[in-house]
């Protein structure tokens, strides 16, 4: 049995929908609007959705659209009570996986649930299986997040047009440039990464564009820049921010004009190249002050693909984790640990600033300074969270569920630290807290507190 929303303006539709589906053995919930629905939606993630075409604000096929945005594998049926093959293909177009006409009939609306189901589990395991195979390259999970980020890499990566990648330091953008390279008609051509951050101002344009001997000092040979090593296959300008407006303006040269001119030279070398770009930083904030040309931002940005930070798609923790074990066991020869649900639980609640780089780091220290075959939470605070201190405390009570919950966590937590920060004396830590010391023993009793080593 699967969760169903049901979004119509008229309650009488609702609450019969209702019935003969909850009689089904469904869990079902209702809306009246688009609005309700979207608000419905992110927090029930609905298996299949009834979405009437004709409501009253925003119409069935404006929900339609922003609700596939918001979830690329939703399955929606479309209902009307004035339908037309028009509206029906038109709704089709857009990613409707069935039209009903009202009033429904009983076999055909069930029959319809069945199918709608079966195709959404297919998309689902189809999502899990890619996820699984893209772990090779490193962009693992399952979350709505990755999924989107997927589609979005599977819809560009066949074309040549120009990608521009978002997103902060450690979440992999790299990975998906790779990614866009592989799915590409050039996936047999050379990938040339050039990172503008490392480079020099002075060094950038030979490095990009070549040189000819003699040149500058230290040229003593014709040397050939990465866009016409890239000949053919796919240019990726990773930190393209930190790039000088000189640089920027024979960038956008090259990609207007499809020729390049090596320093020294006369001579413009015709290059097909396929660029992608990627960046930490906001370009409009640095075409705003002046540090980024904004025509070639235009030129670069002809399809963002933005990478979540690893906070907005907590849930792929675990299984990033997993995979890291693996990478680790098999390329570092590590010793092969598992993680308890309680340390992955602990993992998937800090906040990681890092983003993917650093929880693999983290990983591979626990695999390195464990005690034991299991790694439990307690490793975890011993061995990360000490380090960690204040995004792992934020990340642990905001995962309160009430305000009893936040201030339990947060008396553990205070006491905790205040332990550690007196090397377990619990007189002193009393005397230093103000608390008999009978009732910091209780306390630590209660929270279950043991010292670390």
């Amino acid at each position: 049995m699967g969760r169903i929303l049901v979004v119509d303006d008229e309650e009488g539709i609702r609450r019969i929908l209702q019935q003969v589906l909850e009689y089904e053995g469904h869990e079902v919930r209702t809306a009246a609007s688009g609005g309700e629905a979207f608000a419905i939606y992110s927090e029930f993630r609905p298996e299949l959705t009834f979405l009437d075409v004709k409501m009253a604000r925003m119409d069935g096929l404006e929900v339609l659209d922003r609700l596939r945005a918001e979830d690329p594998g939703a399955v929606v049926v479309m209902i009307s009570g004035h339908g037309t093959i028009e509206t029906a293909v038109e709704a089709t177009r857009r990613g409707a996986f069935d039209f009903l006409e009202k009033p429904l009939d009983t076999d055909r609306l069930l029959l319809t649930i069945r199918n709608a189901l079966q195709q959404r589990g297919l998309v689902e395991e189809n999502a899990r299986l890619r996820g699984e195979v893209e772990s090779r390259y490193e962009i693992v999970g399952n979350s709505f997040a990755i999924r989107a980020l997927l589609d979005r890499i599977e819809k560009v990566g066949p074309t040549d047009a120009r990608v521009l990648i978002t997103g902060e330091n450690g979440t992999g953008k790299e990975l998906v440039a790779r990614a866009v390279h592989r799915l590409s008609s050039r996936a047999e051509m050379r990938f040339v990464e050039v990172n503008c951050a490392a480079i020099p101002a002075e060094l950038i344009e030979s490095e990009l564009f070549g040189h000819m001997k003699g040149s500058f000092t230290g040229a003593h040979t014709d040397r050939a820049g990465k866009f016409e090593q890239a000949d053919q296959g796919t240019l990726f300008l990773d930190e393209i921010g930190d790039m000088s407006l000189a640089a920027q303006a024979k960038v956008l040269r090259a990609l207007q004009e499809g020729v390049v001119t090596r320093v020294g030279g006369e001579r413009p070398v015709r290059v097909d190249v396929r660029v992608i770009a990627a960046t930490n930083k906001d370009l409009e904030k640095e075409i705003a002050a002046g540090r980024f040309r904004e025509d070639l931002f235009f030129r670069l940005n002809v399809v963002p693909i933005h990478v979540p930070p690893l906070r907005e798609r907590r849930e792929d923790i675990p299984m990033l984790v997993r995979h890291f074990v693996e990478k680790a066991v098999q390329e570092q020869r590590l010793p092969p640990r598992t993680f308890r649900d309680d340390a992955l639980d602990r993992l998937s609640r800090m906040e990681w600033p890092g983003n993917v780089r650093e929880l693999r780091n983290t990983v591979e220290r626990l695999l390195i300074l464990a005690r034991g075959n299991e790694i439990t939470a307690a490793e975890v605070e011993r061995l990360v969270a000490g380090g960690h201190a204040a995004p792992a405390v934020a990340g642990d009570l905001l995962g309160a569920t009430t305000f009893a919950d936040f201030k339990e966590r947060a008396e553990r937590a205070f006491i905790l630290s205040k332990l550690r920060e007196h090397d377990w004396n619990v007189s002193e830590t009393a005397r230093a807290i103000d608390m008999p010391r009978s009732n910091l023993y209780k306390k630590i009793e209660r929270y279950n507190l043991m010292r670390e080593d």
